[in-house]
């Protein structure tokens, strides 16, 4: 079986509407098994909103979505507690929660699917913490104390608190200055190929495009209307993509007059 043939996601003809408005309108995407895909698109054109919709967080209209195999809308509370079990997840900003510690952040999720010691969960919470590259004298703070660049590891420390195969991210790079983008970008690829964690990544962050994701696809008038490697992308003659990815901000093309 291919990598192709084995989507841990599969999203067919979803469709999710705000008021008049289709956001998402017969979307078909499927993101593979220990891949990073990055998800880009328009600002406002609904990148974030997919995920909320996969996650559950957001009714869609129409359509089907297949985690690990499974269809969302027809598995059962027990199964689909089981798939959530599976995923990790860290909003845009961190989300965390800002009257709790780093310790209690990350314990947070593994306090409600599983009954430890608080010996053990202090022990995973330290081995999460310096997995991000944090070290263990931060788990007393409180989100106020912590830069832009410490809260987004603290947020992936509990993404990734139940050794989840499957993690989202929402915007990780944004707000942060780009040596922080650049060394969270290695972070993820680094987890990804040691963990053999599959990601699925919002972006619009061309750099993370480029360094840390093996495929992308791009989300344009509600559907993907391309997705494949940088190079694809570089080479597609959408005027979107063009625009994009050849744009000012853009990266020369290696080997490119």
């Amino acid at each position: 079986m291919t990598e192709a043939a084995d989507p841990i996601i599969r999203v067919r003809d979803v469709t999710v509407q705000f008021g008049a408005t289709k956001v998402l309108n017969g979307l078909d995407l499927d993101v593979r098994r220990g891949e990073i895909l990055g998800f880009v698109g328009p600002s406002g054109a609904g990148k974030s909103v997919l995920t909320r919709t996969i996650i559950g967080l957001v009714p869609k209209l129409s359509g089907s979505i297949e985690v690990f195999g499974i269809d969302l809308d027809k598995a059962g509370k027990a199964e689909r507690r089981g798939v959530e079990r599976r995923w990790g997840i860290l909003f845009q900003q961190g989300a965390l929660f800002s009257s709790l510690t780093v310790r209690q952040n990350i314990q947070f999720p593994v306090r409600e699917y599983l009954k430890l010691s608080q010996r053990l969960l202090d022990e995973i919470t330290i081995a999460k913490l310096v997995m991000v590259g944090l070290k263990p004298d931060v788990i007393d703070r409180y989100p106020s104390e912590l830069s832009g660049g410490m809260i987004k590891r603290v947020a992936l420390a509990r993404a990734l608190a139940l050794d989840p195969e499957l993690v989202f991210l929402d915007e990780p790079t944004s707000g942060l200055d780009p040596i922080g983008a650049g060394d969270f970008d290695e972070l993820v690829r680094t987890l990804q190929r040691t963990l053999g964690l599959t990601v699925f990544m919002v972006t619009h962050d061309l750099d993370s495009l480029h360094t840390a994701c093996d495929r992308i696809a791009v989300l344009g008038d509600g559907k993907v209307i391309a997705a494949g490697t940088i190079a694809d992308m570089q080479a597609s003659q959408h005027p979107w993509l063009r625009s994009y990815f050849h744009g000012k901000r853009a990266r020369a093309v290696v080997g490119s007059p």
